[in-house]
């Protein structure tokens, strides 16, 4: 299609983005939020949560860029210090980003344009910022053929940035989060105001948009294993948006989105809530002189521990964080693996749980 006629400012046409079927699917998606942010808070330690899904989500978000990498992968390159492939740099560099971007809400409450330039850059790690040189496409991977061409000029971009973030800050209609939310990744996407990282950067805006309107407390619900599933619906969508002002099937896939990734999430974190029990009470029956309630919260913070994780959150010594490990493995909680010169144990039945999908 190549050019279309110029990007508008939000927000859209109400009667558009509020038609019956959107409403009642918004419901559903509401419905599956709302419990899981109250199951989210009955885990005694938020970090578990944290580390497992936003992992989980820098992983897909990279995936559906063509970054592929697995789980395993991804916890041996936090865990040890060893060289790292460039892929796995890539998706733990998207993992830093997400901490960056909750931080600067945590203590912010609202997003700048530097703020989205420094979300980028960790990410893509380079300096280039806001595009400024014109010629940006996007094409068909597969054909070459042109889909769209977003705005070109730098300071259209910065107009338009300007205007979603008064959006994406302080919503300037009455209109529900959720439908914002599709909204506001749609405008981001067409800004496209990097040379790279857009998907990315705009899949990190959603989580930290949940977060600013209060609809999750802590970043645990990530959109991109449901676009990965269905990746041609969601650029097919997109790209309908830009093409024909039609915004019903788009904002009906992102708010399926929500609802699917909600309930896959509530159903991983009773999973992980079991587990910590299960581990809680053999330790405690097995090995009762190691039981530490700080010990085992690592375990399921970090599912490759080594002593050094130990030594720090304990503050005990090298020998005694040793023992405990080695203890842990000895009934079966644990398995170790040497990577280089380091020993990794591993909470074998967590990954197992944190690498099933959607």
């Amino acid at each position: 299609m190549g050019h279309i006629e110029k990007l508008k400012k939000l927000p859209p046409d109400r009667e558009k983005v509020e038609t019956v079927k959107i409403l009642r699917q918004l419901s559903k998606s509401s419905q599956s939020l709302g419990e899981l942010k109250g199951i989210a808070k009955t885990i005694p330690n938020q970090s578990m949560l944290i580390n497992a899904v936003v992992l989980q989500e820098a992983k897909d978000s990279s995936e559906i860029e063509n970054i592929i990498t697995t789980q395993d992968e991804l916890y041996k390159a936090i865990a040890s210090q060893g060289k790292q492939p460039p892929q796995v740099k890539e998706v733990i560099n998207y993992r830093k980003a997400i901490f960056t971007g909750f931080e600067l809400i945590r203590y912010q409450g609202f997003l700048r344009v530097k703020d989205l330039e420094t979300i980028q850059k960790t990410i893509i790690k380079n300096n280039a910022g806001i595009r400024v040189m014109p010629g940006t496409v996007l094409k068909n991977d597969k054909t070459g053929e042109i889909v769209y061409t977003p705005p070109q000029e730098k300071d259209e971009i910065l107009d338009l940035l300007n205007n979603f973030l008064e959006h994406f800050n302080n919503n300037q209609t009455d209109l529900h989060p959720l439908i914002n939310l599709a909204i506001l990744h749609s405008q981001f996407e067409s800004i496209h105001p990097f040379y790279d990282g857009n998907g990315r950067t705009g899949r990190i805006l959603n989580i930290l948009y949940l977060i600013i309107n209060d609809l999750l407390d802590i970043p645990n619900l990530y959109l991109s294993s449901y676009i990965n599933k269905n990746k041609s619906n969601y650029y097919k969508y997109l790209n309908q948006v830009n093409e024909t002002g039609q915004w019903e099937e788009y904002i009906l896939y992102m708010l399926k989105a929500v609802e699917e990734t909600a309930n896959y999430t509530i159903e991983k974190i009773n999973q992980i809530k079991n587990q910590l029990e299960v581990t809680i009470e053999k330790v405690k029956e097995e090995a009762p002189k190691v039981y530490r309630k700080e010990l085992i919260e690592l375990l399921f913070e970090q599912p490759y521990a080594k002593i050094e994780f130990v030594v720090e959150k304990l503050k005990v010594e090298r020998k005694a964080a040793s023992r405990y490990l080695k203890n842990l493995k000895d009934i079966g909680i644990l398995k170790s693996e040497k990577i280089g010169r380091e020993i990794l144990y591993l909470n074998t039945e967590l990954i197992e749980i944190l690498s099933r999908t959607i």
